[in-house]
């Protein structure tokens, strides 16, 4: 690592106009190349102190060993040379969209003398009318043969179109009428540069006037009382009306567009565009990319549009430009995208319509992308196992973590805080072994002194049931089935305890999926660690199911993450130590930097950006802090809606919605009698009068209620009644 200091050059000689600035390394490859209005204040930025740069930014300036920069005269020439030598040079610590796949394009290669339709990938070609991309070559052939009907343009090879000229017969296509047969010439170069043509003005959009060209022909030809022609001519204007229904409108006013969507976390960013051309979607493309600069999503956008426009042909790019965020230089980039375009193009955020509402599509679509590209390496058991070979190296651990618990603490201002706790068993998650806790120690926010209780409360119930039950025994095998050594727990069912005690540590070798176990019922509550003092625990007291299989959670993970950096990580270790139990790993994983933590250590663990123990790191704490914070929206949305019931001891949310069914709302309720209430099921009178009892008391004006009679009296501008 090289020191910044050493390379950096003096504040007088960096110009102050805008330039493009290149950072090399010590074999002179250039690792980063970046743009900037002022270059005297961007470049000195560099080098600042070391802490406060972000961990990439401060990678790539103790990487490089030398800085230079060329200065240009507008920003504009800026934005163009910036890319100019990001494609040149390939620099490492910049952004680079990486295509998930090669996606064709309908091509008409006019720059020939018989201009072709045919399918194209790869780099585009001058002279050649492109359009698309789309996602299968099968949906652009079944699009061509629509539509040679109407425009019959050559779609044949090179060598089949001298052969055929050669021999004077057309191939089939000529025959069947789906090719107008210039090799032969029946038709001069003129007349099929003509159609080819019509078929790309047609593709752009303009459909409208050949579709009413060929119905005017038809109903002329049905007058003249050629019914065989006006019968070709429907079929041609039904042909081009499918070609048109395979891309449906999205947007009524015929607009040319390209939407751009990005999804993100910290370490990579998908990017989906969707192509509208003349109201239909057209095309859809997606990238996905490493973020190894600093960048934010105005950058990630700006990057995008620089890959995207900088090798397109003018007709190319579109009239309107949607993004998600404006690039930092907004008027910069909108003036080069005007000079690819020769026109003026709207760079722009749609705020309201059918385009806004066509943005949020896209932007499903790009976080389905990077959902899709993460849990790629998921599906593979060699890359999972690869994944916890790699945790168990970096935080020295015996064996490989097959059980992994990760909690994290979610509240909203320091209110209805709550934890979540995952499970991951060989890099898989188990959806059916989550729980969810209510911090009770203290109120207001600590994330310090929460995770120190969370992690207390299950492990000293570990440690309860280690004392109650003993060493775990041979788990008997279910009816019908052969025994299954060290076989996992069954699941609670909804209600129970959320946090049971586990046993004592096992070996490294956990066994998969137990047999015989069965899942929770679909759509239950999970049971969280807060179960009313009077509930009673349908298991035995020694700890095990009725069947004789111990307690689900009755055995300690190999290894706890916790959602935070030093400070939770040394809580959850003071929480394990003071039980006692020092034969289970803690590791912290800080979201921001990506960094792991371990207790005691002052520096963090780096793991390299393409290993697979951090993408399984993260991938538990990202799914963490989503079951976290589904449980603290719930409690919040449940506190909201609140209703003076829930005051009412020992009703029920059965008996609660019940009363409301009967009666349609609280309001009425509250107008109702004792006798009334009794007459919904399952209410008796004891429970009738609770519950007009806690509605008068509720009410505004608090109503009394007639002892004699059980009417909740009302009050109005009269007085009471």
């Amino acid at each position: 690592m090289a020191d910044p200091s050493s390379y950096r050059p003096s504040p007088g000689q960096i110009p102050d106009s805008p330039g493009v600035y290149k950072f090399r390394d010590e074999h002179r490859r250039v690792i980063y190349v970046g743009k900037a209005k002022n270059l005297r204040q961007r470049v000195a930025n560099y080098f600042q102190d070391l802490a406060h740069l972000h961990p990439r930014t401060r990678t790539m300036v103790t990487t490089a060993a030398s800085v230079e920069w060329t200065v240009v005269s507008t920003e504009v020439e800026a934005l163009q040379l910036e890319y100019t030598w990001i494609k040149e040079f390939d620099p490492r610590f910049n952004v680079k969209y990486r295509d998930d796949k090669s996606y064709p394009y309908l091509a008409v290669t006019l720059n020939e003398e018989f201009p072709r339709v045919q399918v194209m990938r790869g780099a585009k070609k001058k002279g050649v009318r492109y359009f698309g991309p789309y996602g299968h070559a099968w949906a652009i052939r079944e699009t061509v043969d629509l539509m040679l009907r109407v425009f019959p343009v050559r779609t044949c090879s090179a060598g089949v179109f001298k052969n055929a000229a050669r021999t004077g017969r057309p191939c089939l296509l000529g025959y069947i009428d789906k090719c107008s047969a210039p090799c032969v010439g029946r038709v001069t170069p003129e007349e099929h540069r003509e159609l080819a043509e019509d078929f790309c003005d047609f593709m752009a959009g303009r459909t409208g006037t050949y579709i009413r060209r060929l119905e005017k022909d038809m109903m002329q030809a049905a007058e003249e009382m050629e019914y065989e022609r006006a019968a070709r001519l429907r079929d041609d204007a039904g042909a081009l009306k499918r070609a048109m229904e395979k891309s449906a409108v999205v947007l009524a006013d015929a607009t040319d567009a390209d939407l751009i969507a990005v999804a993100e976390d910290e370490l990579e960013a998908a990017l989906q565009i969707f192509h509208v051309r003349g109201g239909r979607v057209r095309g859809q493309r997606g990238w996905v990319t490493d973020k190894v600069e600093a960048v934010d999503t105005a950058g990630l956008v700006e990057h995008a549009l620089q890959q995207l426009y900088g090798e397109e042909r003018g007709d190319a790019v579109p009239k309107e430009v949607l993004v998600p965020a404006l690039p930092e230089d907004t008027a910069a980039v909108s003036q080069w995208l005007a000079e690819r375009r020769g026109a003026q193009v709207s760079l722009r955020i749609p705020q309201r319509g059918d385009k806004k509402d066509l943005m949020a599509t896209v932007q499903r679509n790009a976080q389905q992308a990077l959902g899709l590209h993460k849990t790629k390496r998921a599906s593979d058991l060699t890359t999972r196992s690869r994944a916890l070979e790699e945790i168990a190296e970096a935080l020295g651990l015996d064996a490989a973590p097959l059980r992994i618990e990760c909690y994290d603490i979610s509240h909203l201002q320091g209110d209805d805080v709550v934890a979540s706790m995952v499970v991951f068993e060989d890099g898989l998650a188990r959806k059916s072994e989550y729980r969810r806790f209510q911090i009770k120690g203290f109120e207001g926010q600590d994330d310090v002194r929460s995770m120190h209780e969370v992690i207390g409360r299950r492990f000293k119930r570990y440690l309860q049931e280690k004392e109650r039950t003993g060493e775990w025994e041979q788990t008997p095998p279910v009816s019908g089935e052969a025994p299954h050594p060290g076989q996992l727990p069954s699941p609670p069912g909804p209600g129970q305890e959320g946090v049971q005690a586990p046993a004592p540590t096992r070996p490294p070798s956990l066994p998969d999926t137990p047999q015989g176990a069965q899942a929770p019922t679909q759509g239950a509550p999970l049971p969280t660690d807060d179960t009313d003092p009077g509930d009673t625990d349908p298991r035995g007291s020694d700890g095990r199911e009725d069947d004789g299989r111990p307690k689900r959670f009755a055995y300690p993970p190999q290894l706890v993450v916790v959602d935070g950096g030093q400070p939770q990580v040394a809580a959850a270790r003071r929480a394990l130590d003071e039980l006692g139990i020092d034969d289970i790993a803690v590791c912290g994983l800080a979201k921001r930097l990506e960094e792991v933590w371990l207790p005691d250590d002052d520096d963090p663990v780096v793991l390299p950006r393409s290993s697979e123990g951090l993408y399984l790191l993260q991938r538990v704490r990202d799914e963490a802090h989503r079951f976290a914070i589904t449980y603290q929206r719930s409690k919040r949305a449940k506190r909201i809606r609140s209703s003076p019931l829930d005051d009412v001891a020992g009703l029920g949310e059965t008996r609660k919605q019940a009363l409301i069914k009967h009666f349609g709302s609280v309001k009425k309720l509250r107008r109702a009698t004792i006798e009334e209430i009794c007459q919904v099921p399952g209410i008796g009178r004891r429970t009738a009068e609770s519950v007009a009892a806690a509605l008068a008391a509720a009410a505004p004006a608090a109503p009394a209620v007639n002892t004699a009679t059980g009417e909740i009296m009302e009050e109005d501008d009269g007085g009471t009644s």
